[in-house]
């Protein structure tokens, strides 16, 4: 038996080339889905966001560029290149100033970003709380935040990680579950409960 093609279907997946691919092919590949990752070389492609996803990021962002002093800028869901084979796109970044060139921009390097924070989806899990930390870690980026929930009532808490320049990898400096308090990558003191995500 053999499966009948589907009639009336125009989309073709793309096909990887042997050795994966770059960076290059991320950013001039026709018809890519909106928000399409590279880890390892492959196309990653995100299902729909879920409300808690997007209210947060938004909640973080708004909150981040009424923090950040003149020399950082806040962005959401810009793709960050950390080599020729992976250009992940966290939910929520912190750059340097200057990295943010015109309106045109479609990326930043590695070299740029101050933060990185991944609001965790079910689909996304795995690849949030393991595979981009260790990626943001190798690749320099001195802090990085994981946003998820907690408790029967699902609120809203926030992992606080900072890089060990020595084995290249990150250490929790804190949980925060109603409100964020930290001084790095700038002084940051933000409403993060569920009240707030609601008033949103």
């Amino acid at each position: 038996m053999t499966a009948e093609p589907i009639t009336g279907c125009s989309s073709r997946w793309p096909v990887p080339p042997q050795d994966g691919y770059t960076v290059d092919d991320l950013f001039t590949l026709p018809d890519l889905p909106p928000h399409t990752e590279l880890l390892d070389g492959s196309l990653v492609f995100v299902s729909p966001q879920r409300d808690f996803h997007s209210t947060m990021i938004d909640l973080l962002t708004t909150g981040l560029r009424h923090s950040a002093p003149p020399e950082m800028k806040a962005r959401r869901e810009m793709t960050v290149v950390l080599d020729r084979r992976n250009a992940p796109e966290p939910d929520v970044c912190v750059v340097r100033a200057e990295a943010v060139t015109g309106r045109e921009l479609t990326r930043f390097e590695a070299a740029d970003v101050l933060l990185a924070v991944e609001v965790v989806s079910p689909d996304s899990e795995a690849r949030d709380r393991d595979t981009k930390p260790q990626k943001y870690a190798a690749a320099g980026i001195p802090n990085f935040w994981l946003v998820g929930t907690a408790g029967s009532d699902r609120h809203p808490v926030v992992r606080v990680y900072e890089l060990d320049p020595v084995n290249k990898a990150y250490a929790l400096t804190g949980i925060h579950h109603d409100r964020l308090k930290t001084g790095v990558p700038f002084s940051v003191d933000l409403d993060i409960s569920a009240e707030a995500l609601d008033a949103l």
